[in-house]
């Protein structure tokens, strides 16, 4: 096979995971705009984790709520747990690696809170372990995984929302959680928008 030839076959196969995944992923990321929505309309906040390419669109997702998606709207808060260079190390450092989201959970999180962690496998122990603290906080949790949802799922609380990927993948996995988390960025531009600009 040429290089364009394997290129299309990797958009092929990225958009016939999309397609397939749709029916089984469109109830639950309705299910965690919900949940994100109530929690901000509340004033609450969204905390966002996960390592690697997850860091990345843990970011991405903290930036197009506290800046804006695709409509103005007011700013929402969200922090991305992946960013602060002098928490991580010193908790890495002082601690262990495993806590480096969960120390900033316990500090930072608050009952009616969201954590969004974001794993591919759902065997990141430090997520799992900020899953954990946040539960002990009292904030809720929304879950994007992949495979068999691993130790993340098993970790998951009534309330909770899973996302999760029916693919083996990494990479497959990632391109649709980036899916879901702008499907999430849309619904609450659309759900806050209409709330705010009322009838």
């Amino acid at each position: 096979m040429d290089t364009a030839g394997r290129v299309r076959t990797l958009f092929e196969e990225s958009a016939r995971l999309k397609r397939e995944a749709a029916p089984a992923l469109a109830g639950p990321v309705a299910a965690a705009a919900a949940l994100l929505a109530d929690a901000l309309r509340a004033g609450r906040k969204v905390l966002v984790c996960g390592n690697g390419g997850s860091a990345a669109d843990a970011q991405h997702f903290a930036a197009e709520l506290l800046n804006r998606f695709e409509r103005e709207r007011r700013a929402l808060a969200a922090v991305a747990l992946t960013t602060d260079s002098s928490t991580l190390t010193s908790v890495a450092n002082d601690y262990d690696f495993g806590r480096v989201f969960a120390r900033q959970v316990e500090g930072l999180g608050r009952a009616g809170d969201v954590l969004v962690a974001i794993s591919t496998s759902g065997r990141s122990p430090n997520v799992n372990e900020a899953v954990r603290t946040a539960h002990a906080r009292g904030l809720r949790v929304v879950a994007l995984t992949g495979r068999d949802g691993g130790e993340l799922a098993a970790l998951l609380r009534e309330g909770d929302v899973e996302i999760r990927v029916p693919s083996g993948s990494t990479a497959r996995i990632q391109e649709v959680h980036i899916l879901a988390l702008h499907c999430l960025c849309d619904l609450l531009d659309h759900d806050l928008l209409a709330e705010e600009e009322g009838p």
